[in-house]
């Protein structure tokens, strides 16, 4: 699909049907955005954890192979949801080898493109559109950095006393937000029924699904999941949609599959998700504080001072806005990097 070509069918769309929901052209404008392109590094759009320093992966890695250990050493798989270019796995990888642990890799991934970028650095990796092709045999390991937050989310806006489903329409192929049907009372979370006019509250059904199957493996397989991402202990009001393109944010209504569309992840609702499907769940923790209870203090000391710029980077400046949950099994130990 050429540029301007997604944009044009969702006008068409728009024009013939009305206004749509907001998480029907967030669905629409990342699946083409990753379809079509590498968004990471210098020459895309935005930076990644895992592209900033190898100390990153390196301190997953040695998080699930202390978990593994702890849980005794069992067969399992390791499973990356949205893998970026593989840089995390691959970092990660290294580190459990040296620990014993050499777990298949299982990718999720749909994009071609960030396909052949992931088999550059993990060739043994086998791929997956979806999890329902995981493997059913043995636990797993899952890790989801930066994942949640492209999945399409839903946004309720208050209006004159009322709360409205909030729809993306378009005028002379300008596209911009509106109010649309209202919605009853009973849908909105307790204490902010009567917020403010112009409150903004978000859901992600999507998320919720995915986290409620994933746990549900967990619960029916064992093993662990680790999720990172821009975070928030919801509900809450606010309006977190937006995008990036050249490493600067962007309108999330221009253009759309030609930059990034993110949203703030609600983690107490994923974690919710989990324990309603009878896993534990863990956190939430800040990534800084998680990255310092694995060491990377130490780490960062013992590569030296080229590193100091990277150890910034992941504990301060991404530190507080991205934040850490676990999953695991009832029976599978306390995860590190969790305060008891």
């Amino acid at each position: 699909m050429s540029e301007g070509a997604l944009a044009d069918r969702l006008a068409r769309a728009i024009a013939l049907g009305g206004p749509i929901p907001i998480s029907q052209y967030m669905a629409a404008a990342n699946a083409h955005y990753y379809a079509t392109r590498d968004p990471l590094g210098t020459a895309g759009d935005f930076t990644t954890a895992p592209e900033i320093s190898q100390m990153f992966g390196e301190l997953i890695g040695a998080w699930a192979a202390d978990l593994w250990e702890r849980a005794g050493r069992p067969a399992v798989a390791w499973v990356e949801l949205g893998p970026g270019r593989g840089t995390l796995t691959a970092d990660a990888l290294r580190v459990m080898a040296r620990a014993g642990l050499m777990p298949p890799v299982h990718f999720v991934e749909n994009s071609p493109t960030m396909r052949t970028a992931q088999a550059e650095r993990v060739p043994a990796a086998r791929w997956h559109d979806a999890m329902g092709t995981l493997p059913t045999d043995v636990p797993l390991i899952v890790v989801a950095n930066e994942f949640f937050d492209a999945l399409p989310i839903r946004q309720l806006v208050r209006r004159a006393g009322t709360w409205h489903e909030r729809l993306v329409a378009c005028q002379d192929t300008l596209f911009l937000p509106i109010a649309g049907s209202s919605v009853p009372d009973t849908i909105i979370p307790d204490g902010l029924v009567d917020a403010a006019p112009g409150a903004v509250i978000e859901t992600s059904p999507a998320s919720v699904a995915i986290m409620a199957d994933l746990a549900a493996r967990i619960v029916e397989q064992g093993g662990a999941a680790l999720a990172i991402d821009y975070g928030y202990d919801g509900p809450g009001v606010g309006d977190t949609l937006q995008a990036v393109r050249g490493h600067a944010y962007a309108n999330p209504f221009e253009a759309p599959g030609e930059r990034d569309l993110t949203a703030h992840v609600d983690m107490a609702t994923l974690r919710l998700a989990a324990t309603a499907s009878g896993a534990d769940a863990f956190g939430t923790t800040t990534q800084g504080e998680f990255l310092r209870a694995l060491g990377i203090d130490q780490r960062a000391a013992a590569l030296g001072e080229r590193v100091a710029g990277d150890r910034r980077r992941l504990v301060e400046d991404m530190g507080e806005l991205f934040k850490v949950i676990a999953v695991t099994h009832k029976d599978w130990p306390r995860p590190a990097g969790f305060a008891a």
